[in-house]
């Protein structure tokens, strides 16, 4: 069997504004706000898968280079996911 990294190991180093924040955090924002928004329906929830979605392009963009093809695949894959269903509880 193939050894793997370490999953407590930093996926991309950096020192960036995202560094710092506890994984558990984010964890619990991305599913609070897509709970949220699926729940609300409407414009303010579209709204709030909006802005999950925009956060999602934003660090796609900023880690593009740094991902395989693979990961890049899936994670355009979860991008377009959150879109449709931003737009289908409008």
């Amino acid at each position: 069997m193939r050894q793997g990294r370490s999953t407590r190991a930093p996926l991309i180093a950096g020192q960036g504004p995202l560094a710092k924040v506890p994984p558990l955090l984010a964890f619990l924002v991305v599913i609070g706000l897509f709970t949220a928004g699926v729940l609300v329906r409407g414009v303010l929830g579209a709204a709030l898968l909006g802005l999950l979605a925009a956060g999602v392009a934003v660090l796609l963009a900023a880690t593009w280079q740094a991902l395989s093809p693979g990961h890049r695949l899936g994670r355009v894959l979860v991008l377009v996911l959150l879109v449709a269903v931003a737009l289908s509880v409008v």
